[in-house]
């Protein structure tokens, strides 16, 4: 950001936490603890890098959950778009798996209150013991109806065939 924008913004304040959701194409458990957490400090340092405030990090081997405080100089979108291109990108050069990574199109990004911010980051913390009860589709299907988000379930990540 620069000198400018911060000028710019001088009287705006905001609070926007969004919780992020994706998976790996065709959701492929490729995610291995042995690099993980290099990936996850990779994502750190994009999100932080475009000046926004990471909360939580963690998946499992199909899909990562992200809490993020967004500042509101930069889309949803775009974020998600950096995030998923450079990791796929470094992933691929760090040569983790033995043919080209990508993540699956789409996301998932909910937003949640300073209030909820524990429950959320918990949730985020637990994810290898969540999903000894439940897939991710479960768990994807089980946001977009807590959110009211209307879907149709062919477009729900696709599997590899």
């Amino acid at each position: 950001m620069s000198r400018r924008d911060y000028i710019f913004m001088a009287n705006t304040y905001t609070q926007i936490h969004i919780h992020f959701v994706f998976a790996v194409k065709y959701r492929q458990a490729i995610i291995k603890n042995e690099w993980k957490d290099e990936l996850y400090k990779y994502i750190s340092g994009i999100i932080k890098n475009n000046n926004h405030k990471l909360l939580a990090i963690n998946g499992v081997s199909d899909h990562i959950h992200i809490l993020v405080g967004i500042r509101p100089v930069q889309s949803i979108s775009d974020l998600m778009k950096l995030v998923k291109q450079n990791s796929s990108k470094w992933i691929n050069e760090s040569k983790f798996v033995n043919y080209h990574f990508e993540w699956q199109e789409g996301y998932g990004a909910f937003s949640y209150s300073k209030s909820q911010l524990k429950a959320v980051i918990n949730y985020i913390q637990q994810q290898e013991l969540h999903h000894k009860k439940k897939t991710f589709k479960e768990e994807y299907i089980d946001f977009l109806e807590k959110f009211e988000i209307n879907y149709d379930e062919k477009f729900i990540f696709k599997e590899l065939i």
